[in-house]
């Protein structure tokens, strides 16, 4: 099943509101276009929720249109209105230190020779005051403002001007790159589909008839309506440091069957019909949990590439069948961080450790385990109660695994 772009963009989830539908149909069908997607650098990582946005442009680029992704500097120092509270201001310096960030993270996953970056600071950093509200304030309605979702929202507990201007600086983005970049199109969440339509009305204000077009994507959510991206432990970011390949990895594997296929046609660049024979997997075998496994694949694979998908598989598989011996050390240095090794000395007591890794409630329960040949190091039976732990004997010169019985087990390293 070869859809247009459009109608897969629509089948995938990826298009909610349309500013000029028949429009946007011929140009995503029909031509190549200048389109755009902002992102303020408000942390130094983009999380799973951005990347619906960054897929969709790729899948936009895969078909020949351009994408061109900004980064808001000088947005990100003011901060989007949310529908709590007032997001805490950033300062100059790391505005701009999180925009370089996000914008080398972004460029991964796109092709340089067809992508243009910008940043919203070069420009509106160059507007002063008086002119800010002479040829910009003018052409807002204050009452047009107010109707915007996210303010209307926010007038009971209250919202400063500083975040209620930040419309009419999206706005201004959109007329720039409208004017001097040949952007046709603005794409975002749904939360932004106000701030998407006043720059369409300061356009047809500031220039006249045009054809610039806007839409918006609905929120990734689950099923019971909560976000998609949050964990426990809190956000799941893009940047490996702040959430492993691992992590990644189990966190779409562990995605509910009623909230896979929504996960693979928003967050995977599969092909419509391969989504379709998951869909039919999840309803005929769900036990199997075929379409969880090929999300996580994906998404590992297009976020972190192969060999962190690799690792991410077989730290999953070591943890399930107690096999450690394949891993790499590599792979050990992040088990140690994804299961809490333990740092140890040299000649360290394998009793203690036992009792610190909490395999063994006290000492004279770890002697009973270790007597009773139930305690193994690397693979290796341990009868001897005064048995101590050494670099000779560990992975790697350094790591030691230590089980109790088939499913039990602790990682310890030496510092």
């Amino acid at each position: 099943m070869k859809l247009k772009l459009y109608d897969e963009l629509l089948w995938r989830g990826m298009i909610k509101d349309v500013s000029d539908e028949e429009l946007a149909k011929k140009r995503i069908n029909e031509e190549n276009l200048h389109f755009y997607i902002g992102f303020d650098p408000t942390g130094k990582s983009l999380t799973i929720g951005h990347l619906v946005q960054i897929v969709r442009m790729r899948l936009m680029q895969l078909r020949g249109h351009h994408p061109i992704v900004l980064i808001g500097g000088a947005t990100g120092l003011i901060g989007d209105p949310r529908e709590t509270s007032e997001r805490k201001l950033l300062t100059l310096e790391e505005s701009l230190e999180n925009a370089k960030l996000i914008e080398k993270q972004i460029s991964k996953y796109l092709d340089p020779k067809e992508t243009s970056y910008v940043n919203n600071y070069d420009w509106i950093s160059k507007i002063d005051l008086i002119s800010f509200l002479r040829d910009y304030g003018k052409h807002f309605n204050i009452n047009y403002m107010l109707s915007k979702d996210i303010i209307s929202k926010r007038l009971t507990t209250g919202i400063s001007y500083t975040e209620f201007s930040y419309m009419i600086l999206q706005s201004i983005d959109f007329l720039n790159l409208y004017k001097n970049h040949n952007c046709q199109m603005q794409f975002g969440g749904s939360d932004q589909w106000g701030n998407i339509t006043a720059g369409l009305e300061l356009i047809r204000k500031v220039v006249g008839d045009n054809d610039a077009i806007g839409i918006s994507s609905p929120l990734l959510l689950k099923s019971d309506g909560q976000k998609f991206g949050k964990s426990e432990g809190g956000a799941i970011w893009l940047d490996p440091e702040l959430t492993s390949p691992y992590e990644l990895y189990q966190y779409f594997l562990n995605t509910p069957d009623e909230d896979v296929i929504e996960v693979l046609k928003k967050l995977t660049l599969l092909d419509v019909e391969e989504i379709i024979k998951l869909k039919d997997e999840v309803k005929n075998n769900p036990e199997a949990r075929q379409a969880q496994r090929v999300a996580a694949e994906e998404i590992v694979k297009f976020v972190h590439g192969e060999e962190a998908l690799k690792e991410a598989e077989l730290i999953t598989e070591a943890l399930f069948s107690g096999n450690f011996n394949d891993l790499t050390e590599s792979n050990f240095k992040e088990l140690v961080k994804i299961i809490d090794g333990i740092k140890i000395e040299e000649g360290s007591s394998l009793v203690d450790i036992l009792v610190e890794t909490k395999l063994a409630s006290s000492k004279r329960e770890a002697r009973e385990f270790i007597t009773n040949g139930a305690i193994s190091v690397n693979d290796e039976k341990i009868n001897n109660t005064y048995h101590t732990l050494t670099k000779e004997k560990a992975y790697y010169k350094n790591y030691c695994v230590i089980k109790r019985g088939r499913r039990r087990h602790a990682v310890t390293y030496f510092g």
